[in-house]
């Protein structure tokens, strides 16, 4: 900082001079930050709905799928939070990611989830990733007047694989070898359909998730954040993020 009268430094609408500057007490700036709260709340109608925005994926490889998600919850302009997880367990090797509406994604993912601890009690087997996605469509399909998501179920088991599968918002369900999803999804159709190869190795895979949700987070305002991946296998589940980059 500069020293002297001649010094601008304009801080909270202080006077711009050191010298003249005023000491606010604790109190006078909690009163300030309170005002400031209230003015802003009182100009947004919030009766009117707000625009929520992400960036979810899913890709088959050979021998089994990477999920991919930003981790930035928006609430129309406001970020409400800059490192959320939206790639949700809903069985030891079948994962959902959650787009639209975060409460209402949420409650679908804890449903979904217990009604599959139920299913592998019952059979004493490892429920299949065809089962979870059904799940998903069935209650966003009989509750389409009241939720307001979209997801993607991927996952593997032993009869089928690696497999992904779309639940679109409405409650249609489709397998694809891939599926994108959000607001970000738009901004990548191009890349994916000219970049995806059937029969990708997992290090393919994963380059080719980074690379689209980079491309979606640095066009999409409402996408940002890190980019976390969940890659499932015979194996198990390995997590993983790219993080500070975008």
């Amino acid at each position: 900082l500069g020293r002297g009268r001649h010094s601008e430094v304009a801080m909270f609408g202080a006077p711009s001079t050191f010298q003249h500057r005023e000491i606010m007490d604790p109190m006078s700036v909690m009163q300030m930050e309170n005002q400031m709260r209230s003015a802003s709340l009182s100009d947004v109608d919030l009766s009117k709905p707000v625009s929520l925005g992400t960036s979810i994926m899913a890709v088959e490889y050979d021998g089994g799928v990477v999920c991919g998600a930003d981790s930035r919850t928006s609430t129309g302009a406001y970020i409400a939070n800059r490192v959320s997880d939206k790639i949700t367990a809903l069985d030891d090797q079948i994962y959902t990611m959650r787009s639209g509406s975060a409460a209402d994604t949420q409650a679908v993912s804890d449903y979904v989830r217990y009604f599959l601890s139920m299913h592998k009690n019952e059979t004493q087997k490892p429920p299949s990733v065809k089962t979870a996605a059904k799940l998903v469509s069935m209650l966003l399909y009989e509750n389409k007047a009241a939720l307001s998501g979209e997801m993607i179920v991927a996952g593997w088991d032993k009869v089928s694989g690696g497999q992904v599968y779309k639940c679109a918002m409405g409650g249609s369900l489709i397998r694809r070898p891939y599926s994108t999803g959000g607001s970000g999804s738009i901004f990548i159709a191009a890349y994916c359909e000219s970049n995806f190869r059937t029969g990708m190795t997992k290090e393919q895979a994963m380059d080719f998730v980074d690379k689209a949700l980079g491309l979606a987070m640095a066009s999409d305002g409402s996408s940002g954040g890190s980019v976390r991946k969940v890659v499932i296998d015979a194996s198990g589940v390995n997590r993983t993020y790219t993080g500070g980059v975008y």
